[in-house]
């Protein structure tokens, strides 16, 4: 889907863009994923399991902006990738049409500074022009940073799959599922 950008103010004064994540990020979103995934255990992905290609990312970043039905979304703050969010959903079946879910993911040199909030916040108002009713996401237990935030977003837990994840190095976490009425 294509939105407009949307400026917001940080805790520390810059500004900051959210913008839709467009085609020619490709390489920078690359860069992202696996930087991301290795600054956090808290990701579904190990950085050695990013294998995308610049071409491959592109197509799926353009498949995004033709999609109505589905946000991916950047924060831009003095010409550099600082987060990425998205939602998707199921519209083509109607008895998932109303919900869809969510993911987010900021360099941590950019935590704390509102930006996670500002880019919920702006979901949650796409979410609503698309025709969405609810928004799901999953999130670590021991994730107790995020957690925080989707409760100040309004999410609440509604469940929790245990053993989700295994680590390599062989423990087990779970998954928490959250979800908000839109």
């Amino acid at each position: 889907m294509r939105f407009p950008e949307k400026a917001i103010t940080l805790k520390d004064g810059r500004s900051c863009i959210l913008r839709p994540t467009m085609p020619e990020d490709a390489a920078e979103m690359i860069e992202y994923m696996k930087r991301t995934a290795d600054e956090t255990p808290f990701l579904l992905r190990y950085p050695d399991e990013i294998e995308y290609t610049v071409d491959g990312e592109r197509g799926f970043l353009s498949s995004f902006l033709d999609d109505p039905a589905s946000v991916m979304m950047v924060a831009v703050i003095e010409g550099n990738l600082a987060g990425n969010c998205s939602i998707t959903g199921d519209r083509s079946k109607r008895k998932l049409r109303h919900r869809c879910s969510m993911a987010i993911a900021l360099y941590r040199e950019y935590w704390n500074l509102g930006i996670g909030t500002a880019m919920i916040e702006y979901l949650i108002q796409l979410a609503r022009q698309i025709g969405y009713e609810q928004m799901d996401l999953g999130v670590i237990a021991e994730n107790e940073q995020a957690l925080a935030l989707y409760s100040r977003c309004g999410f609440i837990e509604t469940g929790r799959y245990h053993h989700a994840l295994k680590y390599d190095d062989g423990s087990c976490h779970d998954e928490i599922l959250m979800y908000r009425e839109l």
